[in-house]
């Protein structure tokens, strides 16, 4: 899209609320803690008829560089790197402080275009943040107000020599690309399926989320996919706290990927930023259509993976299991006995679920757990016709028939499959509630074997009645 335009600036001056006010979604996290912001992260911004990439940036930091905070002001410099212009933001209410005259003073040497702007300089507490704002040698300030739309008419003016605008015909032609490539949802939160619409092209990314406990590799994972220190990463737990997407390529197919928060027990979850960052998390997975859940190999399996998983499985959303770190592992036949034994006693409902062993900072295993993302799409999106699946109702009713409830046998009279993404069937009977959550599983797990559909959650749910597609008798007339 065009020219890009980074923001940049001290901590907690603003950014992360002018990205989302130029992007007009609130994409970033945003919160009155300093160094909310970690990882760089782009977005389609808008200004009138100007249309650009945005970067918000972590904020600007003089720290070692081998710190977090100095890996931090590194993804910033990547991020000036890239831009064809450079918003550097003060806070015009604190004033211009020491750590903004030495990161101007940075500036100044680039030979990208700096814009400057005084934020929060609504009322008169910004005035004197505003004059003081001339001595950073950057030119004449531009007072805005992010967080309540003020003074966007003049950024417009000064980012209008180095952006494109465009016609009202491109504009009409982005939307409706815009608008042909965005998911849609149906009433209970499942994917509506497009018909001609296959994914891994340009106009159709397979949208991945990478999710897991905090420090189980996901960043350096992402890293090692883009070839690139695309993410913060550390031994730190808890780094990455917004969802970062990334788009990319492998093997001629376009995967859009999500880089996610850790996902700590909800118990632990104590401070309002990581309840956002968890929150941010979650709608990932939502908004996914593969999961990849991160195990860390040395400590795998425990309760809090579990859940993650059984979290995924609800959604219904594709699942592969990554066990990371697996070059940390010894005795890998023990450790690989471990998975299969979890596999089999945890996985009831995803039964058959794709698992890949890799190392995300030796780069080993990555193309084996591509291939299984896109197996277990394949299995999401499986398709049953309805005449298989009355002839399997026919033989698995046969030889294992409903129970009788009070001297009265229950009847499955007809199965159809009305969704994909996940499979969904629908059984038409007698007296569906009062069918045992038992034979419903004998069902699910009967289907998934006939039809190979391992790994996969499955909907399997009831309506009452005759089959609807049964041609109507003729009444007769006497």
């Amino acid at each position: 899209m065009g020219a890009t335009v980074a923001i940049i600036g001290r901590p907690n001056v603003g950014k992360s609320t002018l990205f989302n006010r130029l992007v007009g979604k609130r994409l970033a996290l945003v919160d009155d803690t300093p160094g909310v912001t970690r990882d760089r992260r782009p977005g389609e911004a808008r200004l009138g008829d100007l249309r650009f990439t945005i970067m918000d940036t972590a904020g600007l930091e003089d720290a070692d560089a081998a710190s977090l905070e100095g890996r931090m002001r590194r993804q910033t410099e990547e991020a000036i790197e890239e831009a064809d212009a450079i918003l550097f933001v003060i806070d015009a209410r604190a004033g211009v402080t020491p750590l903004d005259a030495h990161f101007a003073a940075v500036a100044r040497k680039t030979t990208t275009p700096v814009i400057l702007l005084a934020n929060k300089a609504e009322g008169r507490a910004g005035e004197s943040g505003l004059y003081e704002s001339y001595s950073l040698g950057l030119g004449e300030p531009i007072a805005i107000s992010a967080e309540h739309g003020e003074g966007l008419a003049d950024l417009y003016d000064a980012l209008k020599p180095y952006v494109d605008a465009v016609t009202e015909e491109e504009e009409a032609a982005l939307e409706e690309a815009r608008t042909e490539v965005e998911l849609k949802f149906d009433e209970d939160g499942e994917l509506i399926e497009e018909e001609d619409d296959p994914v891994g092209t340009k106009e159709r990314p397979l949208r991945v989320a990478i999710v897991g406990r905090p420090n189980a590799g996901k960043s350096t994972l992402i890293n090692r996919m883009l070839g690139e220190d695309r993410m913060l990463t550390g031994p730190e737990a808890g780094i990455t706290r917004d969802s970062i997407s990334v788009d990319w390529e492998w093997r001629d197919r376009h995967i859009k990927l999500f880089d996610t928060a850790g996902i700590r027990r909800k118990s632990r979850v104590q401070e309002k930023l990581e309840k956002l960052s968890v929150a941010d998390a979650l709608r990932a997975i939502k908004f996914a259509e593969v999961v990849v859940v991160t195990l860390d190999a040395t400590n795998s399996f425990e309760k809090q993976d579990l859940q993650i998983i059984d979290l995924v499985a609800r959604e219904g959303r594709a699942l592969v299991i990554a066990i990371n770190k697996w070059d940390l592992v010894e005795d890998r036949e023990a450790a690989w006995k471990k998975i299969r034994d979890a596999n089999e006693r945890y996985f009831n409902q995803i039964r058959g679920v794709q698992i890949a062993t890799l190392s995300g900072i030796q780069g080993q295993g990555i193309d084996r757990l591509l291939e299984s993302v896109f197996t277990a799409y394949e299995h999401w999106n499986a398709r049953v016709s309805t005449s298989r699946l009355n002839r399997w109702l026919e033989k698995v009713t046969g030889s294992h028939p409903p129970p009788a409830v009070a001297g009265r046998r229950v009847r499955l009279r007809y199965l159809t499959q009305p969704k994909t993404r996940p499979p969904h069937f629908v059984a038409f009977c007698s007296r569906p509630e009062q069918l045992p959550e038992s034979y419903t599983r004998y069902l699910v797990n009967n289907l998934r074997e006939a039809f190979d559909i391992p790994g996969s959650p499955i909907r399997f749910s009831y309506r009452k009645g005759e089959n609807p597609y049964a041609k109507p008798r003729k009444r007769k007339i006497q």
